[in-house]
């Protein structure tokens, strides 16, 4: 009667929905139930929602508090301790008598709100005693005045409280392994069993705009999630506002389904505009400015682009009225400018009625989220560029894989000057953010290497993405309290020099968390985090990616990495089939991704890139790593630039040229330094140049460099000759 009378006040206080209940069913009689702890009411919740007698094993020192105990005595507890190995036996011996008990691997309440670490005794227990394992998420609690998250996120007596019971498994311990290392291996597999079961519970099953009006509703529509250089911060409710009086203004110029061709700078404007389009089953197509009129022109023709949003401000101060005239013979552009001009009163009025009544409105859309919700253009640095079409379920997939491993709560300030038309900044310095209630500060270009550190000290940044390219002229240009605030930095889209490591860790005391992806994996594939750290490597893959090493001959413990999950891309738009969508396949079926990149990954599974395939030259019949030519110079003349590229060559199949920043620099000199190296590593040649060319997303323009090279090449034949 009790646990009848508990339940019927905490569903109708809590509104709680119980989904999986069969999971619970089929779990068996030996189970321990794994759960995250987000606040004081999640033992009472799972006591009086489970069926069965449910036993507690609870951190002793929170057993013994007062307002715990009238709330256990629903329950038969079990004291634990979970850095005591007797306490930890004694819950072995207590499982294999069949009983279904409640523990929390985390040993303590969230104080993050998100998973905070998780013990190794916990898979201890599940290995040895047989147990099945039965994960149960519980979302809600966490924003109830019994969480410690005061102060951290918007705090409500009485939010909807969700528990999400998961399919029950079990940890299958390498029979190899005792003892100690037995032990921390089954605290791995149980810690990956947490992150999973937060992604499995979250909702990715929805678009960009319908996750908005979620964040709007768990953090309030007051909450300010957007800046820019015009230093008038938006709120949810703004920026909902102004995204729907945006979108009802380019209905009559769209039509449903249409991909329009996006030209604007990194700004809250923008944002509106991608979020006015999305409400309205509108496809934006990021173009890539720093291509020029060609490279705008060939993406327009692959996505069938007919209509593209501009801004007179933004082509004035970009310099790119030649290209605009160019593009214009292609397309209809259309100014922000002279759209806004069209709005009237009654257009913001109803905005404003829509912004109150969105939430109705909207779900009687009924879009698919495993529709495209964005177009983006791969950068070309190794031919020609293809569409990525990206759904709106890959990208809320990607966000929820990455908030598994790093926790980001409302009070952080990401500072965003990645550029939208590239898939870090859109997906992870854009959207991701916004969507889960962290501030972002819009800038409007990477390059302004004195600037940016200024701006992470004016904005109180706690979280920055970039390439090594630009973290290192920060690095170089800040004053050493710039990035005092900062939380995360974190580093993708090329290797992470070991200069530009040290140089963070020794000037701001920062340990940047080196990560991997690609625009077709929308973008995270792997990162390295606060709880999973290992220098070299780009983290482990993220939850729910399932990966496969193809073997490359002449290349050891190591393989082509293939790619499948919720976060890959729908497929690509090529140039010679302009407007179909080629589906994602490999060699191992439907919907795996071939990364083209030659990794390694370790027994604690961290991924350590070898280099692209295409970055790989064949030196009489062996493979060597252009990535590895490159570190050999990086590591003698660290404040040079370097690239290796190769080249045909008549006796050997190919030769390795070496193009570098430094002054004076010989081939002699480095082989001599790199002591241990075979020869077959070293370059045939060294070529100097006065700048290595990137592209706008920091990545090294390899294509501009081998075409220098062979110029070069050229040049020195016809004066021998």
């Amino acid at each position: 009667m009790l646990k009848y009378t508990l339940r019927s006040v905490l569903k109708l206080l809590y509104r709680v929905e119980v989904i999986g209940l069969e999971n619970y069913y089929q779990a068996g009689k030996r189970v321990l139930i794994v759960a995250n702890h987000c606040s004081f009411l999640d033992p009472p919740l799972l006591s009086a929602f489970l069926p069965d007698e449910i036993n507690f094993a609870i951190n002793t020192h929170i057993a013994q508090k007062w307002w715990i105990k009238p709330f256990l005595g629903l329950s038969k507890v079990f004291p634990v301790d979970p850095t005591h190995p007797m306490s930890l036996k004694n819950l072995i011996h207590h499982l294999q008598q069949d009983s279904k008990t409640v523990i929390f691997p985390e040993g303590r309440i969230t104080l993050t709100g998100s998973l905070m670490k998780i013990y190794d005794g916990t898979g201890m227990v599940a290995d040895k005693s047989g147990a099945m394992i039965l994960p149960i998420h519980i979302s809600g609690t966490q924003y109830t005045p019994l969480s410690k998250l005061q102060g951290v996120v918007r705090l409500r007596w009485f939010p909807k409280i969700t528990l999400h019971i998961l399919p029950p498994t079990h940890i299958e311990a390498r029979k190899e392994l005792t003892g100690k290392n037995r032990r921390k291996y089954s605290g791995h597999v149980l810690a990956d069993l947490m992150t999973d079961m937060q992604f499995m519970a979250s909702n990715t099953q929805q678009t960009l705009f319908g996750s908005l009006l979620d964040a709007r509703d768990i953090h309030g529509g007051n909450h300010e999630v957007a800046e820019d250089l015009e230093r008038q911060p938006l709120s949810y409710n703004t920026l909902i506002m102004r995204s729907v009086i945006i979108g009802n203004a380019l209905q009559s110029i769209t039509t449903p389904h249409e991909n329009i061709g996006i030209l604007l700078p990194n700004s809250s404007k923008t944002l509106c505009v991608l979020l006015g389009l999305s409400a309205n089953q509108r496809v934006p197509a990021m173009l890539n400015y720093s291509t020029g009129s060609a490279g705008m022109t060939a993406a327009c023709h692959i996505a069938q682009v007919k209509t593209v949003l501009s801004s007179r401000r933004f082509i004035e101060l970009a310099h790119l009225e030649n290209e605009v005239a160019l593009l214009k013979s292609h397309v209809n552009i259309i100014y922000l400018e002279e759209l806004a001009q069209q709005i009237t009163t009654k257009d913001k009025l109803q905005g404003a009625w829509q912004t109150k009544t969105a939430r109705f409105w909207y779900k009687n859309n009924h879009v698919d989220a495993n529709s495209p919700a964005v177009i983006l253009f791969t950068s070309g640095s190794e031919g020609t560029p293809k569409g990525v079409v990206l759904s709106h379920a890959n990208i809320l997939s990607n966000h929820q894989q990455v908030a598994a491993r790093i926790n980001f709560n409302p009070k952080d300030v990401v500072l965003n000057f990645l550029p939208m038309f590239h898939s870090f900044g859109f997906t992870i310095g854009t959207f991701l953010p916004v969507l889960n209630g962290m501030k972002t500060f819009f800038y409007p270009t990477p390059l302004h290497f004195s600037l940016i550190p200024e701006m992470a000290y004016e904005t109180s940044a706690t979280i920055m993405f970039g390439t090594n390219t630009f973290l290192s002229a920060y690095g170089k240009k800040a004053h050493p309290y710039d990035f005092y605030n900062l939380r995360y930095v974190i580093a993708g889209a090329e290797k992470l020099q070991e200069s530009t490591r040290e140089l963070w860790q020794d000037k701001f005391g920062i340990r940047i968390l080196e990560g991997y992806g690609a625009t077709e994996t929308s973008p995270v594939v792997s990162v390295n985090t606060p709880m999973d750290y290992k220098a070299g490597t780009v983290g482990r893959i993220l939850p729910h990616i399932n990966y496969r090493l193809e073997p490359v001959d002449g290349i050891e413990e190591a393989g082509r990495l293939h790619v499948y999950g919720p976060n890959i891309m729908q497929g690509y738009l090529l140039s010679d089939s302009a407007g179909a969508l080629q589906s994602t396949n490999s060699i191992y079926g439907q919907g795996w991704y071939d990364t083209g990149d030659i990794v390694h990954i370790d027994d604690d599974g961290f991924l350590s890139i070898r280099g692209r395939s295409k970055r790989f030259a064949k030196v009489g019949g062996e493979m060597v790593s252009l990535t590895v030519v490159e570190q050999l110079a990086m590591k003698l003349w660290e404040n040079a630039h370097h690239a290796a590229i190769s080249l045909p060559d008549a006796k050997k199949g190919e030769q390795i040229i070496l193009i570098t920043t430094q002054q004076h620099a010989t081939l002699s000199e480095l082989t001599k330094f790199s002591i241990g190296i075979t020869a077959i590593n070293f370059p045939k040649k060294i070529l100097l140049i006065d700048a290595i060319p990137v592209m706008a997303t920091g990545k090294t323009d390899y294509v501009a460099l081998t075409n220098w090279a062979i110029s070069q090449t050229t040049t020195r034949i016809k004066q021998e000759t």
